[in-house]
């Protein structure tokens, strides 16, 4: 690598740490992915999208951004109440990160209500009124007030703050309507109503008079409680009212080593989210020092912790009225994912697996064969076991339906399911005891290991001969999100990916040392140390004079070392091509550092969630798929499996097909500039648009041509 400037490496008057010496090669990954968020934002403002996918972004914003604040921010603050004070990679102190990250996500919190705001007149002109509640007509508002007292009342539970009742506890992520009332005897109460979350955030009233026949009109919940208080305070005076939201720290520390039932510590935990420290507080712009002081002391936070955003709170709710309002017209066309028709036509599978490997690119080839492929493993009389990892399956999963079928007819089923998977631990629960009473053998990883491959093993007799068959994917084994992520699976019954595949369960379930497979890179076991292997073979090519490049497809480039690599691979001449959705560290572009690499992202209709990594070798080209991004946890601290695509037909599929159609990408795609900033990739003169996921749609099954 280049050699940089030296910099102070010895504690100044204030006590400060050292800066990192090459501090400057980094960007900062808490603000590398708030300039995701912002991405995703951009696809809200996006004209050319349809009206109720740019309102869906603004949901996703809602979303992300809340598991920011329970995640990211939550461990900065904690950092920083420890008297932590080290620099990170990239030169920054936790309390240095927690200013800047609260700044730039209080300017995307305003812009997205500005983008809103936005949204809302032309909704409207589409047929879909947002209204106020002060703004319904007479008829709307006793269509409202009759849906409050029939639906909503019965719901509320109004709790009072007083000398003789202590302060409600505020559940996480709950909106809540702040109310001051005066007794009759003129004393003046707060009490806390919060508004149920088991009910749509927008309620639909009768739309106005001379509306034509498909117009919509939907008024916010927590106005139209706000509105009948007087319903839950009888006898009193409604001083005044105002929303605001909680997030709360999220993060659940297992502490595995003192833990005799992991279940149960983890079901502790998801209970104790609900109770943890308040890392942000959302409040109406209008209310008044004396509520604002109250939630204060009560919730005990920082000035730093409150933020003053006009409404509405709880942007994420809009998936609600998404999910409600059927107008294809103002959403993305659908499509009809390729079935492939080595598949279609047979009703064995197994016979087109053993034909040849099948690849599966979601969405735009259907998830259903996955799904049949387990159902058939479920019901053959040959097949004797099925071994699976489990890691986001989502409610009502067919996947696990096969599966409690499999065991109903007798076949022996082993399944690892990852209780730590964040955010998706309680329907991870849930499946684990139903198939642990069906007599499904259930086992939770290994210690300190979260478990994020995504396998499938069916193990079949066939004659006097035991072959194995396998799903091996980038994306888990939700029927829903496969239709919403891009990811690849692979369907093969190679005999020494079958090998790999029994010693990593053997690995998972059991006691196995095992450091020798023979095709998959294992994490934590060889993943690491392989990829560095491969990026040297680049960098030895470059130095003989041969043509070396390496396009890597991840979610997240944070980890130093890999980052390091790259940039050594770039000074020996080796062209790299980095295409990173969400978090990158890296900084292409500086001159003698990272001259030879260029890093994009794209975000589009589809979140981009399939990893590949491709080298040139010499002309012998390797492709691997699978569950790693380029991260420490990934590579360190998770159980995750890269797996080679060895057809010769698939390995120029997804480096012509798939990666060549990425990096043309000129519509969807940003580009990283060596300061961390994006910019769009625009079309040069006489080039044509590619929007990639536009291109796969069209393209659907190209991939089938070949097998």
């Amino acid at each position: 690598m280049a050699k940089q400037p030296k910099r102070k490496r010895s504690l100044n008057g204030k006590g400060e740490p050292p800066m990192p010496q090459d501090a400057q090669l980094f960007n900062n990954r808490e603000m590398a992915l708030l300039a995701f968020f912002w991405r995703v934002l951009e696809e809200a403002q996006d004209e050319t999208n349809p009206l109720l996918e740019r309102l869906k972004f603004l949901a996703i914003i809602g979303s992300i951004l809340a598991e920011f604040f329970m995640t990211r921010v939550s461990a900065l603050k904690q950092q920083v109440q420890a008297g932590f004070n080290e620099r990170t990679v990239d030169g920054m102190t936790p309390a240095e990160q927690l200013v800047l990250v609260r700044a730039d996500a209080t300017k995307l919190m305003i812009k997205s209500r500005e983008c809103l705001y936005e949204l809302l007149p032309q909704l409207e002109r589409a047929g879909i009124q947002i209204r106020n509640y002060s703004s319904l007509n007479g008829e709307q508002q006793e269509y409202a007030r009759e849906y409050f007292e029939r639906v909503i009342f019965p719901v509320l539970t109004p709790l009072a703050y007083d000398p003789a009742r202590p302060f409600p506890h505020i559940s996480n992520m709950s909106l809540n309507l702040a109310v001051m009332i005066r007794d009759r005897r003129g004393q003046e109460r707060f009490a806390r109503v919060k508004v149920p979350n088991t009910l749509p955030r927008l309620v639909a009233v009768p739309p106005p008079p001379g509306a034509p026949p498909n117009h919509e009109t939907f008024v916010w919940l927590d106005q139209l409680v706000s509105a009948h208080l007087e319903s839950l305070f009888p006898g009193m005076e409604i001083l005044e009212t105002f929303a605001f939201r909680v997030t709360r720290d999220a993060e659940v520390v297992i502490q595995e080593l003192e833990a005799d039932d992991l279940l149960e510590t983890i079901e502790r935990g998801v209970r104790a989210r609900r109770f943890g420290d308040v890392v942000r507080l959302t409040i109406d712009p209008m209310m008044p020092d004396n509520l604002r002081k109250i939630l204060i002391e009560n919730l005990e936070l920082e000035p730093e912790d409150i933020y003053v955003l006009e409404p509405p709170l709880g942007m994420s709710d809009l998936f609600g009225l998404y999910g409600t309002i059927d107008r294809p017209d103002l959403k993305f066309q659908p499509f009809v994912p390729h079935y492939p028709a080595l598949l279609r036509d047979t009703d064995d599978t197994f016979i087109a697996v053993r034909e040849r490997d099948i690849l599966l690119h979601h969405p735009y080839d259907s998830f259903l064969p996955v799904i049949e492929f387990l159902q058939e493993a479920a019901r053959d009389p040959h097949v004797l076991a099925i071994k699976m990892t489990l890691y986001r399956v989502g409610k009502n999963a067919p996947v696990v339906q096969a599966l409690l079928d499999a065991v109903r007819n007798g076949k022996q089923v082993t399944v690892l399911v990852e209780l730590k998977a964040r955010f998706d631990e309680e329907s991870n629960i849930e499946w684990a005891k139903q198939l642990e009473k069906e007599g499904v053998h259930v086992v939770y990883g290994l210690l300190g290991l979260k478990t994020h491959s995504k396998i499938a093993l069916v193990v079949r007799e066939e004659g006097d001969e035991i072959r194995r068959y396998l799903h091996l994917s980038t994306g888990n084994y939700n029927a829903v999100t496969a239709q919403q992520y891009t990811d690849i699976g692979l369907l093969t019954c190679d005999e020494e990916m079958g090998a790999d595949a029994s010693d990593l369960f053997n690995f998972l379930t059991g006691y196995s040392a095992k450091e020798d497979y023979c095709k998959f890179l294992v994490a934590p076991i060889n993943m690491r140390s392989s990829l560095e292997e491969l990026i040297d073979r680049e960098i030895k090519h470059a130095a003989n004079g041969l043509d070396a490049r390496i396009i890597i497809k991840t979610n997240s480039l944070v980890d130093t070392e890999m980052t390091r690599l790259l940039y050594k691979a770039s000074q020996a001449g080796v062209k790299i091509d980095m295409l990173v959705r969400g978090m990158c560290c890296l900084r292409p572009g500086i001159k003698g550092v990272s001259d030879n690499i260029r890093v994009s992202s794209i975000v589009g209709r589809f979140l981009e969630h399939s990893r590949i990594y491709y080298f040139y070798n010499a002309g012998v080209e390797e492709v691997y798929l699978g569950s790693a991004d380029v991260r420490s946890r990934n590579l360190d601290r998770r159980v995750e499996i890269l797996f080679p695509i060895e057809d010769l037909r698939l390995v120029e599929h997804i480096r012509d097909d798939i990666l060549r159609i990425y990096l043309a990408d000129n519509v969807k795609a940003r580009r990283l500039l060596p300061d961390g900033s994006y910019e769009r990739v625009r079309p040069e003169p006489g080039q044509g648009h590619v929007n990639s996921q536009e291109w796969f749609i069209a393209h659907r099954g190209i991939n089938h041509t070949l097998q």
